[in-house]
Order: structure tokens, then C-alpha cells, then sequence
């Protein structure tokens, strides 16, 4: 009977071995390479989520000031109100008793009415410019989710990036760009938008 051939098994296994690392290697390098790249676009999404909401924050403080000047406005237009509804009282006797009441009850009834007119004006120009402060916070604020939304799928990532270099499974890297790309689609619509 023939000797078995003898395969030199240890030289293989140092060979498959190398090539394992050689590809892990590069496989972490893809890893790296990508985590890097979703922390920059983190950190840039969350820059800009941080910036948006306090633009958003500034602009809401502005029309709650604008809202008090609207409502001073108005208790102004009231006052103006009640004081031309006294002239028109203080004329009623002199009218009951079929007596011309004086001229200047009726001036200042019509002064007051005209007051009235110019603050009503003031009161809604306050109201309108409250009513875009907080549309343009609102708009703000859509920004600052899109942005908080991407840097959460940034987040999220960047910890499966992790775990597959841990573990080495591609798959789960795949995975991982797959959420860092949708991420920063999100991130540039946001940006674009």
C-alpha cells in the first residue's frame, strides 16, 4: 500500500490566516473609514439641530413680546373705547331733555373714535408681525427634527459600525452605511431645504 501523501496542513493554515487578517484588516478599515465619516456628519447635523432650535427659541421670544404689545394695543383701543362711550353718555341728558348737548362732548367722542381707528391699525400690524415670528419658528423647528433625526440615525450607525468591527460580520456594517447613508440623505434634504 502506497504512503498517504503528507499535506503540509501548518503552512495552509498560516496562509488562510493571513489572508483572514489581511481581509480583516482592510474590513476594519472600512469600518473606521465609515464611522468617521457618519461622526463628522454627526457633529455637523448636530451643530446645526442645536443652532435651528435656538433661532426657533429667539423668534418665539420675539412674537411673545409682539403678542404683549398686541394685547397693550388692545386694552389701549378699549380705553379709548369706554372714554368715547362716557362722552356719548354725558350727551344723552342734554338729548333727553331736547337740549343741544356742547360741541365738545361730540369732538371728543369722534377723537376717541379716530384713536381707536389708528391703535386698532398698530394692534393688527403687532399681531401680523407675532403671526410670522412664529411661522418662521415653526418652519425652525421642522429643521431642527430633520436635523435631530439624522444625527439619531448617525448615532445609531455609528454603534452598529461597532459592533461589526467587533464581531466582524458585514452584514451588520452593511446595515450600518445603509443607515449612515440614509442619515445623510436626511441630513442634506434638511440642510436644502
Amino acid at each position: 500500500m502506497p504512503e498517504e501523501v503528507e499535506v503540509e496542513t501548518e503552512k495552509l493554515r498560516e496562509a488562510v490566516h493571513e489572508e483572514l487578517e489581511k481581509e480583516n484588516s482592510d474590513f476594519l478599515k472600512q469600518i473606521a473609514l465609515t464611522t468617521a465619516i457618519l461622526a463628522a456628519f454627526a457633529a455637523v447635523g448636530s451643530l446645526q439641530a442645536g443652532d435651528t432650535v435656538n433661532e426657533a427659541l429667539v423668534l418665539k421670544t420675539e412674537a411673545t413680546r409682539l403678542q404683549a404689545q398686541a394685547s397693550d394695543q388692545w386694552a389701549y383701543y378699549q380705553a379709548k373705547g369706554i372714554k368715547g362711550a362716557l362722552q356719548e353718555a354725558a350727551r344723552a341728558p342734554w338729548l333727553a331733555v331736547a337740549k343741544a348737548p356742547p360741541a365738545d362732548l361730540q369732538a371728543q367722542q369722534k377723537r376717541y373714535a379716530d384713536e381707536q381707528a389708528a391703535i386698532q391699525q398698530k394692534a393688527e400690524d403687532f399681531e401680523r408681525q407675532r403671526d410670522a415670528k412664529e411661522r418662521e419658528s415653526a418652519q425652525l423647528l421642522h429643521r431642527h427634527h430633520g436635523f435631530a433625526r439624522s444625527v439619531t440615525l448617525f448615532q445609531i450607525a455609528i454603534a452598529l459600525g461597532a459592533v461589526a468591527a467587533l464581531t466582524r460580520v458585514r452584514l451588520v456594517w452593511i446595515i450600518s452605511s445603509l443607515l449612515g447613508l440614509t442619515g445623510i440623505v436626511l441630513f442634506l434634504y434638511t440642510w436644502l431645504s
